[in-house]
């Protein structure tokens, strides 16, 4: 009953929001903001269902418990909430709580680009019939393409 519960969600993988935007140009040692843009019911919870059989109801939530960024570079950022989106009244500051700084420009990579993956890993806890547990749901993704390059300045 718990399983029929979660299929009644719809969980979605989330939509990446990111600055410098994807499909955008990046710049080497410039702060990558990384966050959901989308954080609803289905892309980030909590989302709660039943699911009723006869005499037995089962109520399931679920929530993001984390989301691990692929930044296509070698490196992995885990945030365990949403992400907060820039704005350009931070400048040039770090993320407070989700971001990543490119070393390497991406022009090495096939199509001269990154691909920057989010993986939404969600927890659902369910209870009914004087029973409660967990369940594991299929971890889900999006992605996007990201063009970083190097900026370099000559002094006379």
């Amino acid at each position: 009953m718990a399983q029929i519960a979660v299929e009644r969600m719809n969980l979605r993988a989330v939509e990446i929001g990111m600055s410098p935007a994807p499909n955008g140009p990046g710049v080497v040692a410039l702060p990558t903001w990384l966050w959901v843009q989308d954080p609803g019911e289905q892309t980030f919870g909590p989302v709660t269902r039943t699911a009723s059989a006869g005499s037995v109801t089962v109520t399931a939530t679920a929530r993001v418990e984390r989301i691990v960024w692929d930044m296509g570079d070698g490196t992995q950022v885990v945030c365990a909430g949403p992400g907060t989106p820039y704005e350009p009244r931070f400048d040039r500051s770090e993320s407070p709580d989700c971001g990543h700084t490119y070393t390497r420009e991406s022009g090495y990579q096939p199509g001269q680009e990154y691909t920057v993956t989010a993986t939404s890993e969600w927890v659902v806890e369910w209870e009914g019939a004087g029973q409660s547990g967990s369940l594991d749901v299929e971890d889900l993704s999006s992605s996007v393409q990201v063009s970083v390059g190097e900026a370099q300045v000559l002094v006379n």
